[in-house]
């Protein structure tokens, strides 16, 4: 009788020890009560807004709790909000970098504090896996090379061109010109012959493009914008130059924004190329992933879409 006892004993205990562990297998981040922090560049253009709106909604929707901090351009001030966010004792970091040297510091912070960093839309200095979890993003090369294809197409191979750039140091500014670069120089007939910074501002680009147009105005045939907000810039800088953007001088560029598609719509643009910013769910399913145990990614790849007059249309309501 005693032996039949231990048995059925054994068995209940054994019952219970598999229903434990299919209880923790299906754990959400929710049932574990996760804190995330959420450590935003700026939050100043369409592009940001609707990429930190994206991560605050999803966070929401499956109730973690968001630590969110804007550095407002400020690389200093994001190293810092680094900081508070370790200092709050988050269970992760969200970090979309500003530059990318700089914010190497940023993840060693985290790395001493055993804070797992998912980086976002941008790279810092680091290795995916050792210096932090890994990137969600564009692929910026891949971007910029369908930019340089297209320009190609537009003008037959023969451009004299003004590269409007991004933030100096920026993974992404860095890329967008090599992707680029590497297509134009298929073609003997297609120059750049005024590179400079716009800091993927529309004000910053204006100004920009209104003092190129002034030293080489004639020369220009074509413009390469590593955003939207910059190629917006410089067709109001066109504009007021009395130059027809879109019949003169032919702009591409990068993200995929209302207004660009607005532009193509009404031929001041000939193409952009998406960028997009909603990486909210597929960010908090990589913190579901990881805290299942799964091996994760080092670069997760966004796919991204070109628009053109033939599908901007379709697509302008739906554009952030």
């Amino acid at each position: 009788m005693r032996k039949i006892y231990s048995l059925l004993m054994i068995v209940i205990l054994l019952m219970i020890g598999c229903n434990l562990r299919n209880l923790k297998e299906e754990y959400t981040s929710e049932d574990k009560g996760i804190v995330v922090g959420f450590s935003q560049m700026e939050n100043n253009s369409p592009w940001r807004i609707a990429e930190t709106n994206s991560i605050r909604s999803e966070a929401e929707k499956r109730g973690i709790e968001l630590i969110f901090t804007d550095a407002q351009a400020n690389v200093e001030k994001q190293i810092s909000d680094v900081q508070y966010l370790i200092e709050q004792k988050v269970d992760y970091i969200i970090l979309a970098p500003k530059l990318y040297d700089e914010l190497g510091e940023a993840l060693q912070l985290s790395k001493d504090a055993g804070i797992p960093v998912i980086l976002l839309d941008r790279k810092a200095k680091g290795e995916a896996g050792k210096d932090y979890l890994t990137l969600i993003a564009s692929d910026f090369i891949w971007q910029s090379q369908q930019a340089g294809k297209l320009l190609a197409e537009a003008t037959s191979g023969r451009a004299n061109i003004v590269e409007l750039t991004g933030t100096v140091g920026s993974s992404v500014a860095i890329e967008r010109s090599k992707g680029f670069k590497d297509i134009i120089d298929q073609y003997e007939e297609m120059t750049v012959i005024a590179s400079q910074s716009a800091d993927f501002t529309r004000v910053d680009a204006k100004k920009v493009m209104g003092s190129i147009i002034r030293e080489r105005g004639k020369e220009i045939t074509a413009v390469y914008a590593h955003n939207d907000e910059m190629a917006i810039g410089a067709i109001i800088a066109l504009k007021g130059a009395g130059i027809n953007p879109g019949k003169d001088i032919i702009i591409v560029s990068i993200d995929g924004e209302r207004d660009a598609l607005k532009a193509i719509i009404a031929n001041d643009l000939y193409a952009t190329i998406e960028c997009n910013p909603f990486m909210g769910a597929i960010t908090f399913d990589v913190i579901e992933r990881h805290l299942a145990g799964e091996k994760i990614e080092p670069f997760i790849i966004i796919k991204d879409r070109i628009f053109t007059k033939q599908n901007a249309i379709e697509h302008v309501d739906s554009a952030f």
